[in-house]
């Protein structure tokens, strides 16, 4: 997460569509919370999420709130839908797309801060969503290599009568 981190504040940001720039931290927070669950994605978020607001001298704490609620609710999403979808992972990259711009705006809003809805959907949305769906599967495939799945070893008891 740190080396995503770096890349998005270093790199990332020169890469510009419309107002939006390809977000590395989300699509790599979701794949590790897709691999790891929820408590590993809320606390790899929250991590992330502060290193970009120290680095970027954004908001302190508006990153790491957002990329905490969605590590958690993506974690709970692959535990939910991971043998039920074809591709859980484009699923959940679009919706934390969706989610962390949303929200974004809503607490950029709340701060008095304000942007068009035309704006924000046209430039910043679409543009976003697309780089991150193209970021998708080659940011899952480093993080499988580097933090393969975890197994969850179901035990029984059987009680002796």
């Amino acid at each position: 997460m740190l080396l995503a981190a770096i890349v998005q504040v270093s790199l990332a940001e020169w890469i510009e569509v419309g107002e939006a720039h390809p977000d590395v931290v989300l699509v790599t927070l979701v794949s590790v919370a897709l691999l790891r669950g929820p408590t590993f994605g809320t606390v790899c978020g929250f991590l992330a999420g502060l290193v970009i607001d120290t680095a970027s001298f954004g908001t302190f704490g508006l990153t790491s709130l957002l990329l905490t609620v969605t590590g958690y609710w993506t974690g709970r999403f692959g535990e939910a839908t991971t043998r039920s979808s074809a591709h859980p992972l484009i699923i959940a990259v679009a919706l934390a797309s969706i989610g962390v711009t949303l929200g974004s705006a809503v607490l950029h809003f709340m701060l008095g801060e304000t942007i068009p809805a035309s704006q924000l959907f046209v430039a910043v949305l679409l543009p976003s969503l697309a780089f991150n769906l193209l970021l998708a599967y080659p940011i899952y495939g480093l993080c499988a290599r580097a933090l393969p799945p975890h197994l969850v070893v179901r035990r029984e008891v059987n009680a002796a009568v």
